[in-house]
């Protein structure tokens, strides 16, 4: 497998010239987009590659001050396969794209590599959900969501469905029994389950007398149950889908409208951002938003502050409380998650036994939080392996040991 240096897109040459040569190319119709090396370029330019909806910005953008540490570079650790490296080592070895720290609310870190930009609308991939269960715990938090209530009684569209007697919180944690395989490297014949939501969503072309649904709501009212739910924490995206359904449904907003007036626009955010949309304009709350570091950043800052930013109180209090308490280890102990084996998942964010908070997108996008140290620190990334197991084993010795260097 190259290596960051090696496959860096600007080396590789990626659509370069107009138009670019057929060889440089990086496109969505023959799948390029999705292959490593391409996708180092198209993880930055997916808005040139996929339908979506705009999120914009509005007004006085808020500050984030600098406080800049170069001699953080130097920082030392140990992955957990006993490699000794640096920080600076680190960000190659899991392949960043670009990365921002916070301690105290000024940035003490900030890096850009390859094509990816301070104003880029980098794809966070499953970050999107940790959005989505915001806004849920933000409705139910104002008694419009009920916990225990069943999908159905929201949304009709799902009874019958593998989701449609799980409960708002199964779902919300993940511990339904949906039938679905998040396997992205299914050798199975035929089509897996990730490819056939792909279709659904745009993000892969229909094939020639494919007949499965079309659009995110209608793929997953078309799943089915083969384990009870509220069992163990099994990742499945589809729980996304059908949570942004209950989401988009009791607030009468579609996603994209609820995250510009729920978080971009109070929360004076530098840059634009988009979500990726299916063919009837329906966003892809399990992993569509693109939006820039240093406003990612901001909404991990938000939430160390107890949900309070730019003068606003963003998230209430209590859901932030919620978010923090984390789900049930028992249930997220089969999981044996690098770095994490004590940790929990609810809420559609990841939990470590420490109290850290996170958001995690595969290939290596995440927002982490840290309360009791006063750090945040968001990274974009393009890691050649998508689930984060392949990048963990050196990310959170990295983040522990800078968390330990400042103190």
């Amino acid at each position: 497998m190259m290596d960051a240096a090696a496959s860096d897109p600007v080396a590789m040459g990626w659509m370069a010239g107009s138009p670019p040569p057929a060889a440089t190319q990086v496109r969505w119709d023959d799948g390029s987009m999705w292959r490593f090396p391409q996708y180092r370029w198209g993880f930055s330019h997916m808005r040139e590659l996929v339908p979506t909806a705009a999120i914009p910005r509005a007004g006085d953008v808020s500050p984030l001050p600098l406080a800049l540490r170069d001699e953080l570079d130097d920082v030392t650790l140990t992955t957990l396969a006993g490699q000794a490296m640096s920080w600076r080592q680190s960000l190659a070895a899991t392949y960043t794209d670009a990365i921002l720290v916070l301690h105290h609310g000024r940035v003490v870190y900030e890096r850009w590599f390859g094509v990816t930009r301070p104003d880029t609308q980098h794809i966070l991939f499953s970050v999107t959900k940790s959005f989505v269960g915001l806004a849920a715990e933000m409705l139910i938090a104002a008694g419009k969501l009920t916990d225990d209530a069943k999908a159905a009684n929201y949304v009709p569209e799902l009874q019958g469905s593998g989701l449609g007697n799980a409960t708002v919180r199964q779902i919300l944690d993940m511990r339904t029994g949906l039938a679905f395989s998040e396997d992205y490297v299914a050798g199975q014949q035929g089509l897996s389950d990730v490819q056939r939501m792909s279709i659904a969503g745009a993000w892969m072309p229909r094939l020639a007398g494919y007949d499965g649904p079309d659009g995110h709501f209608a793929f997953v009212a078309s799943l089915g149950q083969d384990v009870p739910h509220g069992g163990d924490f099994v990742y499945r995206t589809p729980n996304t889908t059908a949570l942004q359904w209950l989401v988009e449904r009791v607030s009468g907003l579609p996603l994209a409208a609820l995250i510009r007036d729920w978080f971009w626009q109070p929360m004076g955010m530098e840059a634009d951002a988009a979500i990726a949309v299916d063919r009837l304009g329906t966003a892809f709350g399990g992993g569509g938003l693109m939006a820039s570091l240093r406003d990612i950043a901001r909404v991990g800052e938000m939430m160390r502050l107890g949900g309070r930013w730019n003068g606003r109180q963003i998230v209430p209090q209590a859901v932030v409380a919620r978010i923090f308490r984390g789900g049930d280890p028992a249930a997220f102990a089969h999981v044996n998650y690098p770095g994490n084996p004590d940790g929990s998942y609810a809420s559609q964010w990841w939990h470590r036994a420490g109290g850290q908070a996170m958001a995690l997108g595969v290939h290596g996008q995440g927002i982490y939080v840290d309360r009791a140290a006063g750090v945040v620190i968001a990274r974009l990334g393009s890691h050649p392996v998508a689930s984060n197991r392949g990048n963990m084993g050196v990310t959170i010795p990295a983040y522990d040991a800078l968390v330990a260097a400042l103190g």
